[in-house]
């Protein structure tokens, strides 16, 4: 990177890349002339997005010293984007660790400013009495305060923005439960922001003054109960007036199992969104506005970030979701490669189907399997299999697509993830469902040269069982295998060859 001045564009570094800000900021700081490195565990995460080509990529993670100062070298400002958000126990410590490493790195490497999201607190609650995941994300602002580099702490309490998690729960809440039982949290004031408006705070911090070291609490105009945005999502979204009762005896856990069942945001990842509801969280002060200036009409009015929102999700440009990140506690291994596999049983089960159709007509069907599509055979077992695995405390089958159309490499895709696209020829899915192993699910198109117009599908699941339990589970589902796969396989090619036909005529 070029050395950067206030005149020109500043380098910046940006953890977590593939979430849903860090992925929406990148391009924020580009437009705004910056240069932009990021850090990332998987770097092939980010090879199709649009910006990939316009950013360096550095290999590494926050709770690595060597890399992370690999990658901090040469940088003016730092961007602390990640959290252990329903990581499962153990969470504080790793928040901890990270956050001291990352100000130590960027200490050492000559950072002028460290920038953190971070998350609204109630006033009149000490911190030690808050929520684990609250106390952990208040703990990492300080952390990075005290690290002897200038730091900005944005604490935000609800983030309103197509795909965000706060923004799904809500309406998946209000436009399936036309009446809802609900926890007494509906109750509790909030202050929302547009996602608009969170990133141009965190663009705009990147100039603060040296001698700025503090939090700022950030958020829209409006104060709300819980209650009053889910009507006010029904009326911008021209639904019926919702009936809601509170019931004081739903648990944040409980809660959140209930929100897992609705919503397709996963329990542990509502859990902590519903423990930051049990507590008011109002800004105390707007003092950003002094080094970040508000525009006409900035920020925006809830219903005006409501509005933008629905009209992202209704014209299927949703850039980044609340899914994008990788699922916490979903093993990373790779897949293990046919030829050089040496790490124990490999269960498999292949399909392969002459297809009448051309290499791009079977191709349309296969990149645009899953979400509203469906997975093409027995959508009873794919149905009961998610509803499994969201009881289970697993992602479940809601989490649909990002785009109808198009997958790029990280996207989630129901209890998938796309681990590698090969754009006319391999689709390969990594299963992020709670199984006793991984699983990976692979889709090829094979040209067939002895015949014009036709071409091969083929297809392969792959299990890698974890002890007794793992082989145990492969043999207890494989005989329902020729339904779910040998269907799936006959069903796409069907439909390669109706696509085909349709467009032929």
């Amino acid at each position: 990177m070029e050395t950067g001045d206030d005149r020109s564009g500043l380098r910046c570094l940006v953890t977590g890349a593939t979430g849903y800000i860090g992925g929406r900021l990148v391009p924020e700081l580009l437009e705004a002339g910056h240069q932009v490195r990021c850090l990332a565990r998987t770097p092939k995460k980010l090879r199709d997005l649009p910006w990939a080509k316009q950013v360096e990529v550095a290999q590494g993670d926050v709770t690595d010293p060597e890399s992370l100062g690999a990658a901090m070298r040469d940088t003016d400002v730092a961007y602390y984007l990640v959290h252990a958000l329903g990581s499962g126990t153990g969470f504080e410590e790793t928040d901890r660790r990270a956050a001291r490493v990352f100000g130590e790195r960027a200490r050492a490497a000559g950072v002028r400013r460290i920038v953190y999201l971070g998350g609204l607190t109630p006033a009149e609650v000490p911190e030690r009495e808050l929520s684990p995941h609250l106390r952990s994300r208040a703990e990492v602002g300080h952390i990075l305060l005290a690290s002897g580099v200038p730091t900005t702490v944005l604490r935000a309490a609800v983030i309103i923005g197509s795909g965000s998690a706060s923004f799904e729960m809500l309406r998946y809440l209000t436009e399936r439960l036309p009446v809802m039982v609900t926890p007494s949290w509906v109750s509790t004031r909030v202050q929302p922001i547009a996602v608009r408006d969170v990133l141009r705070y965190l663009v705009g911090s990147a100039r603060m003054p040296e001698d700025v070291n503090r939090t700022f609490d950030v958020g829209g105009p409006d104060i709300l109960t819980y209650r009053a945005m889910m009507q006010e999502y029904a009326r911008v979204a021209g639904l019926p007036h919702r009936l809601i009762l509170p019931v004081p005896m739903l648990s944040p856990g409980l809660s959140s199992h209930w929100v897992g069942l609705i919503t397709p945001v996963p329990a542990t990842i509502a859990r902590p969104l519903a423990e930051s509801l049990r507590y008011e969280v109002v800004c105390r002060e707007h003092d950003i506005a002094e080094h970040v200036p508000d525009g006409l009409g900035q920020p925006f009015p809830f219903a005006t970030a409501l509005s933008l929102a629905l009209q992202r999700v209704r014209e299927a440009k949703v850039t980044t979701r609340w899914s994008s990140a990788s699922t916490p506690g979903i093993p990373s291994d790779p897949l293990p490669t046919d030829p050089d596999w040496a790490g124990g049983s490999l269960y498999t089960d292949v399909r392969e189907r002459e297809v009448d159709a051309s290499p791009e007509a079977l191709w349309r069907v296969i990149e645009g399997i899953g979400g509203d599509n469906g997975w093409y055979s027995f959508p009873l077992a794919w149905a009961f299999r998610g509803r499994l695995d969201r009881l289970v405390g697993g992602v479940g089958l809601r989490r649909g697509r990002r785009d109808a159309e198009r997958l790029r490499v990280g996207d989630s895709l129901d209890f998938w993830r796309v681990e590698e696209i090969e754009p006319g020829r391999l689709l390969r899915l990594r299963a992020e469902m709670r199984l006793p192993g991984l699983a990976w699910l692979e889709m090829y198109v094979e040209q067939d040269p002895d015949r014009d117009g036709r071409c091969r599908y083929r297809q392969r699941a792959i299990f890698h069982p974890a002890g007794l339990l793992g082989h145990a589970y492969w043999w207890s589902v494989s005989p329902f295998h020729a339904m779910v796969f040998g269907g799936m396989a006959r069903n796409i090619a069907r439909a390669a060859a109706r696509s085909a036909d349709r467009r032929t005529e």
